[in-house]
């Protein structure tokens, strides 16, 4: 049974404060609700439970890398909203269902190798477990010494073919190909759902909508096998205006290793967010209280250029990630990056600051019309003197018109860098050659 929730809720909160004044207490499904979080549930008896506490509940990832990144934050948030409304959560890090891949309407996932998904699955339990702070769990130690016989008798005769091609994300992919093993994902789901309940007492799967299929197999494998009631829930997935997923940039994931993604370039992205996204991005990833985030949006309503509701998201999600102290450095790293403070940053703020930048090489001594050419920053010499002749160049926060200039180590940061900004927002990390 599948229950789906409109966003009714929030859109009375939309409609001013009355509404949250006049009833301070909402229930927590409620506020579930409002911040667009239930997506479907598999009873309608499971609001009564959600909002009662005392549940035990698990969601899951497989080891594909050896991070998660913003998209997997944006699920995982649930578990600490469940875990402070008197719930207990699991994490699940799918060795075995990684070693398989589901199918997604994509092509089909490439096998690993078992020694990788295995150095991912470490990575990945070291992270989840730091920054969520509950038990993990792995599917490996219960499948791995699973026989084919026994899962046939136990499990695959209990699920009927024509209720696993129903499914959305498997008759997708049937359009393109999906092999046996991509099949047998959601089966091998249903089995973790089940032994998790058999022997951790957990009564609830939670996840995104993608996962519904899988979600469902796994309640109708419980129920044919052992006559238990447990439940699902999903959550929409977080996306851009375009339908992106959240956390995407250019096609590249962005990390919650802050090794693969420093705080800094998390900030860039999470500052320009889309005026039209970002207040269901604040509901959606942050604890800030309902009342908090109205106010927010009223301010940011009224002065949008402020970007109070793009701040206060980046504040709240690295702050959250990595600690205070990493967020106020990347604000302090963008402040000085964009007023062309340099002169105080280390050369750590610098590379992390300006990683995403091309990273050019500037003869020594070269004059900078004919190093502006040699690193690739203007096409010809007659287009650097016309940058430079218009004062449209700097070179380490100084705006230079000088065509003599030279690059030497004298003139350099730390001895060796070089910030070269053309116009407003193209940046140059430059280093001597």
């Amino acid at each position: 049974m599948c229950i789906c929730h409109g966003s009714g809720l929030a859109t009375l909160a939309r409609e001013g404060k009355l509404w949250y004044n006049a009833y301070p207490m909402m229930a927590f499904y409620e506020e579930l609700q409002w911040r667009g979080l239930i997506n479907q549930i598999s009873d309608e008896k499971l609001v009564e439970k959600l909002n009662a506490g005392g549940m035990t509940f698990y969601i899951g990832t497989d080891p594909t890398a050896d991070s998660l990144h913003l998209g997997h934050y944006s699920s995982f948030l649930i578990t600490k909203r469940l875990q402070r409304a008197g719930h207990h959560p699991l994490l699940l890090v799918g060795l075995a269902t990684g070693l398989i891949g589901d199918p997604r309407g994509t092509v089909e996932r490439d096998l690993q190798q078992k020694e990788l998904v295995m150095k991912n699955y470490e990575s990945l339990r070291a992270q989840v477990e730091a920054i969520f702070g509950f038990e993990v769990v792995n599917n490996y130690d219960w499948v791995k010494d699973l026989n084919v016989i026994d899962y046939l008798r136990n499990y695959g005769k209990y699920i009927n073919i024509g209720y696993m091609l129903s499914k959305d994300h498997v008759r997708r992919q049937m359009e393109t190909g999906i092999s046996y093993a991509e099949f047998s994902y959601m089966l091998i789901q249903a089995i973790d759902f089940k032994y998790l309940h058999e022997t951790r007492g957990v009564d609830l799967q939670v996840a995104g909508s993608d996962q519904w299929g899988n979600i469902t197999t796994g309640i109708e494998l419980i129920r044919k096998t052992t006559g238990d009631e447990v439940y699902g829930l999903t959550m929409p997935l977080v996306t851009d205006s375009q339908g992106n997923k959240f956390g995407k940039s250019e096609g590249n994931a962005l990390w919650l290793d802050k090794e693969k993604t420093s705080p800094y370039e998390l900030y860039q992205f999470l500052v320009n967010t889309e005026d039209s996204q970002v207040i269901s991005y604040l509901k959606k990833l942050t604890f800030l209280t309902p009342e908090e985030i109205m106010d927010i949006e009223a301010e940011q309503t009224a002065h949008p250029e402020l970007r109070v509701a793009q701040r206060a998201l980046a504040r709240e999600i690295i702050t959250d990630l990595h600690g205070v102290a990493e967020f106020e450095n990347a604000v302090q790293i963008s402040t000085k990056l964009f007023a062309g403070e340099y002169a105080d940053m280390s050369m750590r703020d610098i590379r992390t600051g300006l990683r995403g930048a091309p990273q050019v090489k500037l003869p020594v001594g070269k004059q900078i019309v004919d190093a502006l050419v040699a690193a690739g920053i203007c096409s010809s010499k007659r287009e650097a003197r016309e940058f430079v002749g218009n004062g449209a160049v700097s070179v380490n926060g100084d705006v230079i018109t000088d065509t003599s200039y030279a690059f030497t180590p004298e003139n350099a940061l730390h001895g060796e860098l070089f910030i070269l900004r053309r116009g407003k927002k193209k940046f140059y990390l430059g280093s001597l050659e």
